[in-house]
């Protein structure tokens, strides 16, 4: 399958741009003293469905043709991409058929739900998730829309990374998180088209850190076993994804959960901005290497905002 470029998410912004927010930027005085680095801060816990996943969903499911949409569309997640196709596929006037595991975060079962997407439960292994999906597919015929390995996904993913560039000029690098790669893929291939000196970085927990490991050793290392807070964080890479990431990522930092919810309080105290682990994972880097990033002028993808408030970790 082609990989895709940065002709691919400029398509995706024109296409997508009257269904998404435009995202603000924000800055915090505090916590720039705190790092002793300028940094942007990409809020996409504020886009829809509270998660950067609606971009590239919604670019997934506008661009099917009538014949691909005509029974609907399919995915596995658990949670933020879930609740996303659910919102796109209705936004369609089409079906979404979700399989999620049955240890998904209660916050977001609820809202898949209340976008209407049609919820199987099924074991929290990625064996289960595909066979469960698979079973589905053969039963509707829906087309599934992958989280992360997907053309159109990882380039509507790449649209927040080419909003904050047009936004905020001379930055030296970008972080965001890495999970299945979405993201990470679609903001490395913005950055290195719009600001090819500008460096990107990959944030990881430590304790789910096979995209580390992947990208030291050149090949993908499944992820087994993932123990980490940040729930977003704990799928395996994508081949179109870990394609695009060995090309034009430069980095990948693991952290700790104490720095990731170090981190997460001091977005929710100083900034006034619910955010979720899987977003704070990168500003968690930056606390653990300060003398690595000082002086620099940083953007910050923050992926999402879905917190469970009856779990919080502080």
């Amino acid at each position: 399958m082609k990989l895709p470029d940065f002709k691919d998410i400029i398509d995706a912004h024109q296409l997508i741009k009257g269904y998404i927010h435009r995202t603000p930027v924000m800055t915090s005085r505090a916590i720039n003293q705190i790092t002793g680095c300028d940094l942007f801060f990409k809020c996409e816990n504020l886009q829809k469905t509270g998660a950067f996943k609606f971009r590239g969903a919604s670019n997934a499911v506008f661009s099917l043709t009538q014949q691909q949409a005509a029974h609907g569309v399919g995915t596995h997640s658990s949670g933020n991409h879930a609740a996303a196709l659910a919102y796109a596929a209705a936004l369609k006037g089409i079906k979404a058929h979700i399989v999620m595991p049955s240890n998904s975060s209660e916050i977001k079962k609820k809202a898949v739900a209340h976008y209407g997407g049609i919820i199987t439960f099924c074991d929290p292994t990625l064996k289960s998730r595909e066979t469960t999906l698979q079973s589905i597919v053969e039963k509707t015929g829906v087309e599934i829309i992958h989280p992360y390995n997907n053309v159109k996904v990882i380039a509507g993913q790449g649209t927040a990374a080419k909003e904050l560039l047009e936004s905020i000029l001379e930055l030296d690098l970008i972080i965001c998180s890495v999970g299945g790669g979405g993201l990470l893929s679609g903001t490395a291939l913005s950055t290195k088209s719009l600001a090819p000196s500008c460096k990107v970085i990959a944030a990881e927990p430590s304790g789910a850190d096979d995209a580390y490991r992947s990208f030291k050793a050149g090949y993908i290392i499944p992820s087994q076993n993932p123990k980490t807070i940040a729930d977003g964080l704990l799928t395996s890479l994508g081949e179109l994804n870990f394609a695009i990431i060995r090309q034009n990522v430069d980095q990948i930092i693991t952290v700790s959960e104490e720095s990731i919810i170090e981190a997460m309080r001091l977005i929710w105290e100083r900034m006034k901005l619910i955010v979720e682990p899987s977003a704070a994972v990168t500003l968690a880097v930056i606390l653990e290497n300060k003398e690595k990033f000082l002086n620099q002028r940083i953007g910050i993808i923050l992926s999402g905002g879905n917190v469970d408030l009856k779990h919080l970790p502080f």
